[in-house]
């Protein structure tokens, strides 16, 4: 496989542990033609071209297991031409279950060349201070992983013995794991502590959210990403779920990251 010239980063990440995971295993790389896409908020409106000579690094966030259906028509415009690609999902702590074969998948039938692929920890959506799973993450020690998962991609391709068309196996399973109704239930908004500053508005990836005679949000459209509850500056969004109490007593255990490599 011919040694890549320049890296493409892309990514889906409405909380911005997808991002910031992606670029440490950009930085391992040490490639320093790095160019970005940011799927978050819009569907590009034109076909995104990946040359052959790229290294192209793909991370999104995991929902119940799987990759969020508004990431994969994110990513539809996105176009391989035989090129390299790294596949990152990472999830908040309980388990990746069929996501990072599905985004493996995805990116083999888009004509890229999975030549490796990880499951990383990101602070849970519904993580609260007092209950928190995998609060803080990607921490130093993620971070550190991620760089050196970028040193060791870097070595193999450039390898004279790397294959041009590995064999990557990841952990998951075909069919994937059914995806459960959303539930209508969203983040809700204390109005003693919001000043209609329109943030949550701007940082919305599904443009969910609105200003009536108050901040709304619309539930056939919220991705439940919390996004609005962790950046908004005043602490006015709120969304609370039996499913935290879940996640903090089952799940606060520290995970670590599993990294996988074509052969």
């Amino acid at each position: 496989m011919t040694t890549p010239s320049s890296l493409h980063l892309i990514w889906f990440s409405p909380t911005r542990t997808s991002r910031t995971t992606a670029w440490a295993v950009a930085r391992g790389t040490g490639i320093a033609e790095i160019r970005e896409t940011d799927l978050t908020y819009e569907k590009p409106d034109h076909p995104i071209p990946v040359p052959a000579d790229t290294l192209t690094v793909l991370a999104v966030p995991v929902y119940a297991g799987r990759i969020p259906s508004v990431a994969l028509t994110r990513m539809e415009s996105l176009c391989g031409s035989g090129g390299p690609v790294v596949t990152l999902v990472i999830y908040g702590n309980r388990d990746y279950e069929d996501a990072l074969l599905e985004l493996t998948d995805w990116a083999t039938d888009k004509n890229f060349v999975p030549v490796a692929g990880a499951a990383f920890i990101g602070e849970h959506s519904y993580s609260k201070p007092g209950r928190p799973v995998a609060a803080g993450r990607p921490d130093t020690e993620d971070l550190r992983q991620a760089e050196n998962f970028g040193r060791q991609i870097a070595e193999r391709l450039s390898s004279p013995t790397f294959p041009d068309k590995p064999v990557l196996e990841v952990r998951g399973n075909r069919p994937y794991k059914a995806r459960k109704p959303q539930t209508p239930q969203t983040p809700d908004t204390d109005n003693g502590l919001c000043t209609q500053c329109g943030y949550c508005i701007e940082i919305c990836p599904t443009q969910a959210i609105s200003l009536q005679d108050e901040i709304v949000s619309d539930p056939q459209s919220c991705i439940k990403c919390c996004a609005c509850v962790k950046f908004c500056p005043n602490g006015a969004r709120l969304f609370e779920t039996p499913f935290t109490d879940y996640l903090y007593q089952n799940f606060s255990a520290r995970k670590t990251p599993e990294l996988f490599f074509g052969k």
